[in-house]
């Protein structure tokens, strides 16, 4: 399906601005289109020809569609779009004319022009019309709550033929909620309420206010409701801001343990103030859901930290262990414990500051890598580097993971690249003690390899019957906790690598 740009821009010769505008316009129609209990379909005109194109189209959530089938990118012409020429020709609301008929479905046509308004305020040229079409099929007599939907929809329909609808977006502000259904209020040029939907009186008795909003101030009302009392000058502030005209930033109203959230936007007709219009949703069981989600959190995290802790606790004192201990292979077999201890609390110390349970693992990888090339002995100075990305992995795999990457990394530096016997001359290397770490991601695995060129693997040399523990370690993660492979080779021309690839669905 083409986007909305990619159809003004095949078909007609909107400038980008135009196009912005137009973007502006279908991602706050949705307002619209439920007050109006009518579809909107957004129509451009097709370059050197009278046709039409539709570029966007929304339905009401509030009636039934008039069209069971999508119409964007449907180009028309002739007498089906003589309602959208002349509302695009002489730039004002169309509402003439007999109800047509779609298959079993007759819906009424109106014809909206949109306007760009220009950098100081004047309306500009018509770029666009929308078309709004109401499905016919189960008109019945309008309540009073459709009835004041109406009058509003026709009140932000000449606001959209003017340039003033719809408002400028906020930064970071999303046009989701609230919605038509959710709640709304309706106020005269003086801030007081003329009506209110059952939703929305519903909204104000969760924050305390148990008689009727028809006739209050809804200003001062938000203002008293507040149980802070500079939320309720803000709260107070947006009503009176879309008074005057502005279009504030939602705002939300909290009191009596309940949260609703706000919207409110000016009513201007042909640049005249009435009044506004203003959306309420109760927010107070999701808020609830997000202090509880946060709460849950920020325990998950503490408790990494605090696993953290305990590990190095741990690595200290197997660190003090081993400096008193005489025997060589003991104390070598220590310091091993060490850094396996240590890489693991690296995975927790991630973990602790993440918020949810995955980490950045490259991170990781380059601390790890740079703890290895510290073991390398020093007659032979080992390079160890990381090539391509591990990306976000989830916890149960980054632990696992941490430790076989840790494994191949100490083997490599400390058997790839042997040291000269006692009072042999250290020959020059033909090029530098290297060890590499690529990942990349392939088809749901991810692929590792952990390769050096140093002198390879001897001729005897069988992974499954080998007694180092490194190397027991490695095959025993690979293949249980992260349910992968493990291969140890010679390079083709020199070194080793070892291959571990691990599913990454679980």
């Amino acid at each position: 399906m083409s986007t909305l740009r990619d159809l003004a821009e095949e078909h007609t010769g909107l400038r980008p601005v135009d196009v912005d505008h137009l973007h502006r316009v279908a991602g706050d129609w949705q307002l619209l289109s439920d007050l109006s209990f009518a579809d909107l379909l957004l129509w451009v005109p097709v370059n050197d020809t009278d046709g039409f194109v539709c570029v966007a189209q929304v339905r009401p959530t509030t009636a039934p569609t008039a069209y069971q089938d999508d119409q964007v990118g449907r180009i028309v012409g002739g007498p089906e779009v003589a309602h959208l020429a002349i509302a695009y020709s002489q730039g004002r609301i169309w509402r003439e004319g007999d109800p047509v008929w779609y298959g079993d479905t007759p819906a009424r046509h109106e014809a909206i022009p949109v306007r760009l308004r220009s950098s100081d305020g004047e309306a500009g040229e018509v770029v666009a019309v929308v078309g709004r079409d109401t499905n016919l099929s189960t008109a019945r007599t309008p309540s009073q709550l459709e009835l004041n939907y109406l009058t509003t929809a026709d009140d932000l329909a000449q606001m959209l033929s003017d340039g003033t609808f719809p408002p400028v977006r906020h930064p970071g502000e999303t046009t989701t909620a609230p919605r038509v259904g959710d709640g709304l209020v309706r106020l005269d040029a003086n801030g007081k309420v003329t009506y209110a939907s059952p939703n929305a009186q519903s909204a104000y008795r969760r924050l305390g206010f148990a008689s009727h909003l028809v006739g209050e101030d809804l200003a001062a009302l938000n203002g008293r409701l507040a149980a802070d009392p500079l939320e309720g000058t803000e709260a107070a502030n947006r009503v009176l801001a879309a008074l005057r005209g502005e279009a504030p930033p939602r705002r939300e109203i909290e009191a009596r343990g309940a949260t609703v959230l706000t919207r409110a936007l000016p009513l201007m007709p042909a640049g005249v103030p009435i009044g506004a219009l203003v959306l309420v949703r109760d927010m107070t069981e999701v808020r609830r859901r997000d202090r509880a989600l946060i709460t849950k959190d920020a325990t998950i995290r503490e408790i990494h930290h605090r696993v953290k802790n305990n590990l190095q606790t741990v690595a200290a004192l197997l660190r003090l262990q081993a400096r008193r201990v005489g025997i060589p292979a003991a104390r070598a077999a220590l310091e091993e414990s060490v850094r396996r201890v240590a890489s693991i609390a690296l995975v927790h110390e991630t973990l602790s500051m993440s918020s949810d349970e995955a980490v950045e693992f490259d991170g990781i990888v380059d601390r790890v890598a740079v703890a290895a090339a510290e073991v390398a002995a020093t007659e032979v100075p080992v390079r160890v580097r990381r090539q391509g990305s591990f990306g976000v992995l989830p916890a149960e795999i980054a632990t696992s993971l941490v430790i076989v990457v840790n494994e191949l990394l100490l083997n490599a530096v400390e058997h790839a690249f042997p040291e000269p016997a006692e009072g042999e001359a250290v020959p020059p290397p033909a090029e530098p003690a290297e060890v590499v770490v690529s990942a990349h991601r392939f088809r749901k695995q991810l692929h590792v390899t952990v390769a050096d060129n140093g002198r390879g693997l001897p001729a005897d040399f069988d992974a499954d019957q080998g007694s180092r523990l490194g190397l027991q370690i490695v095959r025993a993660l690979a293949t249980g906790e992260l349910r992968g492979t493990i291969e140890l080779r010679n390079r083709a021309d020199t070194g080793t690598e070892a291959l571990l690839v691990v599913p990454l669905a679980r």
